[in-house]
């Protein structure tokens, strides 16, 4: 089986358990970069108004990528890993799954958090994305 390990990573929290928990189980490696990088100022939750707090209030936001996403026809299982915002995946999050045909492969979802439990950020994905097959991952924390 083919493991390729997907992240977004706004503050390296979550870049560095990708990266061991990539090696760990011998996967490729592909990190969610957004086109416009975010500041400090944007991710700060407290403000009603930064760029975090706008994406996640409007469901239908969709941040832009930056590079192109690397061919996963070859891969039997899909890792996808991000912060907990809000309770659930951020928007970019969704921005990936809907540019790429996840259909018949394996998505286990994981996640780093400061509090937030992973269940909710799962139901979410499943609720909104019922023809996929994803799964129950872990929280990554101090791995």
């Amino acid at each position: 089986m083919k493991n390729l390990v997907v992240y977004f990573s706004a503050s390296g929290v979550t870049r560095k358990e990708a990266k061991c928990f990539a090696s760990d189980i011998g996967a490729s490696l592909y990190e969610i970069v957004p086109r416009e990088p975010y500041t400090a100022a944007d991710l700060d939750w407290t403000d009603k108004n930064s760029r975090s707090s706008r994406e996640m209030k409007d469901e239908a936001a969709r941040p832009e990528i930056a590079s192109a996403d690397p061919d996963i026809s070859s891969f039997d299982n899909v890792h996808i890993g991000f912060p907990i915002w809000w309770g659930i995946a951020p928007r970019i999050i969704n921005t990936y799954i809907e540019r790429n045909n996840l259909r018949g492969k394996r998505v286990v979802i994981f996640a780093t958090s400061g509090g937030s439990p992973i269940a909710n950020a799962i139901r979410n994905l499943q609720e909104k994305y019922p023809e996929l097959s994803i799964e129950a991952g872990k929280l990554l924390n101090n791995h």
